[in-house]
């Protein structure tokens, strides 16, 4: 199927992996609207985004997104333009469209452009230097206490907490979890949405209020197979980590590849175990 295709009534983001379809016409309405040049080669293609450096060195972010996800709450790159202290890309211009064929929105965002690599891989974090992590911990602590009206949506889902306790209770029943704090929160932050040697934080679609801990739970969670790094994160985020509610969130990380996988899952391993510790520990 491509994205030329007929419509279908499943979600976009099922629908539409932009990685196998054809969306030029996508990039030729983006390019004679904001009135640029998309570099198409070396771009950087997601299942459900696209990015592409400009001919005026900016970078163009595209993505799509189905018309169920229209929550009022805007589209979070635009959004997060407000946030301060936290070393995001400048926002220049945006648009967005309802394609009414394929029935799903496309939203195109002008940033700055960043040269800084983004870090990728847990492995290559662990030789972060000690400023990477000093600017890391002055930019959570900036966005956690920053207010804001918006919902986080991790994995494309509003965060609630009958979703976080669903999920745990699933292979951890009898768990106690504790949800009694929330913060603002990036809501995706992974290694491949931050940058290094001087960091950046890219890719704010998803941001919003969330329990405390959401994000340095994420963090952790996705280095636990690496020797020494979870446990990085964990002294420098040990406010938010070792809270009741942080603790519920590295819960909720485990228990989500607990539901799926098995042992050929590098992370299955450290998960079972990280999760056995925080039941045992008070």
């Amino acid at each position: 199927m491509t994205a030329n295709g007929p419509a279908s009534d499943l979600p976009a983001a099922v629908q539409f992996d932009l990685r196998r379809v054809d969306a030029d016409d996508v990039l030729d309405t983006v390019e004679k609207a904001l009135h640029t040049q998309l570099k198409r080669t070396n771009a950087v293609i997601k299942r459900r985004s696209m990015g592409f450096r400009s001919d005026r060195d900016t970078w163009m972010r595209i993505e799509c997104r189905g018309v169920e996800r229209l929550d009022g709450q805007g589209w979070g790159l635009e959004a997060a333009a407000v946030l301060s202290g936290v070393p995001i890309p400048q926002w220049y211009a945006g648009m967005s469209w309802h394609d009414q064929h394929r029935r799903v929105m496309w939203r195109a965002d002008e940033t700055q452009l960043i040269d800084h690599a983004p870090i990728r891989r847990p492995a290559d974090a662990s030789m972060l230097p000690d400023s990477w992590w000093t600017e890391f911990d002055t930019a959570m602590d900036e966005l956690a206490a920053t207010p804001t009206p918006r919902l986080a949506t991790p994995d494309l889902e509003p965060i609630s907490v009958e979703r976080i306790r669903a999920a745990i209770a699933k292979v951890l029943p009898g768990a106690d979890t504790p949800i009694e704090e929330w913060s603002t929160a990036h809501a995706d932050l992974n290694w491949a949405n931050m940058t290094g040697p001087g960091l950046w934080i890219l890719d704010w679609e998803d941001w919003g209020r969330a329990p405390r801990g959401l994000d340095a739970a994420n963090l952790w969670f996705s280095s636990l197979a690496v020797p020494g790094l979870a446990e990085k994160v964990l002294r420098h985020r040990q406010d938010d980590l070792e809270s009741p509610t942080g603790r519920t969130m590295r819960l909720f990380k485990c228990a989500e590849v607990l539901a799926w996988a098995d042992e050929t899952e590098p992370l299955y391993g450290p998960a079972k175990q990280a999760a056995q510790q925080l039941l045992d520990t008070p």
